[in-house]
């Protein structure tokens, strides 16, 4: 990793590290910055600089914005997930201004974070293959645990649809999935 790229990711950890909500005794946002950056070593260890940005940066600053803050329904939680993709962009692309990072790869990292291009954009959807994965790692099971079974279907549903191919394939050779849940990944 290059000396600038480090400095982007200590720049989004330092910010991380003020999150006040805690996650396996750390703060949430550090936490689930990590596990991107593990998980997108592991899934595709070629990974560029900017995708490896992007991936630790994806939840910079969360807490900054509260769901709570946004109105009741889906147009409510729509504008919030919009204003936070915004939000993740602007605070990861003045990092990487600050280590020398030019105009064109902040634009990149930008819509790699706002998910422009999702399906389309090579780079966005392996951004969005790991986010998914970190999902059904480590956030998945708490989840289901306090939703009925149709929510978490969907839930399921929206997460295999998210999903390139090849990720979907993997996701049945890596989880043990209940068959009515393992369908989703297969269509």
């Amino acid at each position: 990793m290059t000396d600038r790229t480090q400095q982007v990711i200590d720049a989004i950890d330092a910010a991380n590290r003020a999150d006040p909500r805690r996650d396996e005794g750390q703060p949430e946002a550090l936490l689930y910055g990590q596990r991107m950056s593990a998980e997108l070593e592991r899934l595709m260890p070629e990974a560029d600089a900017l995708l490896r940005i992007a991936a630790r940066g994806q939840h910079v600053e969360r807490w900054i914005l509260p769901r709570a803050d946004y109105p009741q329904g889906r147009a409510g939680y729509l504008t919030w997930r919009r204003d936070l993709a915004a939000h993740h962009a602007t605070r990861v692309g003045g990092f990487m201004e600050e280590a020398g990072f030019g105009a064109g790869e902040i634009a990149t990292v930008g819509r790699m974070l706002r998910k422009e291009g999702i399906k389309r954009d090579p780079q966005v959807q392996a951004l969005e293959d790991v986010i998914c994965f970190v999902f059904l790692k480590w956030y998945f099971a708490p989840f289901a645990e306090k939703h009925e079974a149709d929510k978490i279907a969907r839930i399921v549903e929206k997460t295999a649809h998210k999903m390139s191919a090849p990720a979907r394939a993997r996701v049945l050779e890596e989880f043990d999935l209940p068959e009515d849940l393992a369908a989703a990944f297969r269509a």
